[in-house]
């Protein structure tokens, strides 16, 4: 992402285009929209072949754990500040 970008910027595109994607080329999708707001985290390289493995297995990770749990727990891990009346919207 080039640094004269904002991160903003990026979300708001990603959820359009992925949105429009979606409702696209799913069938059945037509209740299908993003929450509002968003949280990014950056990856080091070192780390790219992690997060690959990660998502591929997020589905089977997700019957364990649900997003909401993983993602406090990810904010606790790195001590990131945050309240929890604006997480879920």
């Amino acid at each position: 992402m080039p640094a004269t970008v904002s991160l903003s910027a990026v979300a708001n595109t990603l959820k359009a285009n992925s949105s429009r994607w979606v409702h696209e080329h799913i069938n059945d999708a037509d209740d299908f929209s993003w929450q509002e707001g968003y949280g990014a985290f950056s990856v080091s390289k070192s780390a790219e072949a992690r997060v690959v493995e990660y998502i591929r297995g997020q589905k089977e990770h997700h019957r364990k754990r649900d997003f909401k749990e993983e993602f406090v727990a990810l904010l606790k891990k790195h001590k990131i500040d945050y309240d929890e009346k604006y997480l879920w919207g």
